[in-house]
């Protein structure tokens, strides 16, 4: 008689992940394989950074991840949306290694962000490739790691190009992903017009287990920056974007951009779940600061 697999087993969390991003059986290993592996992952599994409002520690282990994200129907911002990811591709047969990026959407040209982001360098039939789970702007389709290649969001019509900017080992970085498309389609950082705008630069230096704790922790800690002071979720919808920042709800979908202000807890812990597939309760939203603070102004 065999034994079934235990819920803690790789077999049973590959499964379990893609039961959460709504596949039946893992996609072959290609590079539409890859992509349609990416585009259900964007579409079931929202950005989000609602933990770090709360006091809550980031973990970036395998576990943790995975029992936020999937068992408990969470979102996570990069360092846990790619660790999920890049756990699933290697059980799926994809080598792969992290890299640490420079988030340049919404920054000055010729500002030197903090690397505070993380994608994938995933090979596929002997190609490099960036794959990216967690990247809560817009949505960002797998790239060849080739000097101009070019793709295209099927859920907003943007169009995504790779640039080789630099040599290794400049500040700066070596390679710099753009986007070209509409602003309502993205988290509110792009600027007004829709032409070629930079995502973020990255290099292809060798990352460390520690070097991702390291600014895990900086990016979830840092006083003053966007994860500490804004409550944030995105998603990919099948026909656009949605984004919320604090209480301020866009939707772009079939090329129309529409807002909204959430105005109880109630009513964000419902938004949450409704349109950006997050488990949170209203308890929990109460909790947040954007709410604690109105509470006890109140008073």
């Amino acid at each position: 008689m065999s034994s079934m697999p235990s819920p803690s087993s790789p077999s049973a969390r590959l499964s379990a992940y893609l039961a959460r991003i709504g596949l039946d059986a893992p996609p072959p290993v290609s590079a539409e394989g890859l992509g349609a592996l990416l585009a259900a992952h964007r579409r079931a599994i929202a950005f989000e950074n609602l933990d770090v409002r709360l006091g809550r520690p980031i973990r970036i282990d395998g576990d943790s991840v995975f029992d936020k994200l999937v068992t408990r129907r969470r979102g996570g911002y990069c360092f846990e949306q790619n660790r999920l990811l890049a756990d699933m591709l290697r059980e799926m047969g994809y080598p792969l290694r992290p890299l640490l990026a420079r988030v340049r959407l919404g920054a000055a040209a010729d500002a030197v962000p903090v690397r505070s982001h993380v994608t994938l360098l995933v090979t596929l039939e002997g190609q490099p490739w960036i794959a990216e789970g967690g990247f809560g702007g817009s949505d960002l389709p797998a790239l060849p790691l080739v000097d101009g290649a070019q793709a295209a969001s099927p859920a907003d019509g943007a169009r995504h190009r790779l640039r080789r900017v630099g040599e290794p080992g400049t500040l700066a970085g070596e390679w710099l992903i753009e986007r070209a498309g509409p602003h309502g389609a993205t988290d509110g950082r792009a600027a007004p017009h829709e032409d070629w705008q930079p995502q973020y630069s990255f290099d292809l230096a060798h990352v460390a287990p520690d070097d991702l704790e390291q600014c895990n922790h900086w990016t979830s800690t840092r006083p003053g920056t966007r994860f500490t002071t804004l409550h944030i979720a995105s998603i990919v919808l099948p026909d656009g974007f949605a984004a919320m920042t604090d209480r301020a709800l866009t939707l772009h979908r079939g090329g129309v951009k529409t807002e909204q202000a959430i105005a109880t807890p109630a009513d964000y812990a419902r938004t949450l779940r409704d349109v950006f597939r997050i488990a949170f309760s209203e308890t929990e939203a109460t909790a947040l600061p954007l709410f604690a603070l109105r509470a006890d102004q109140s008073h």
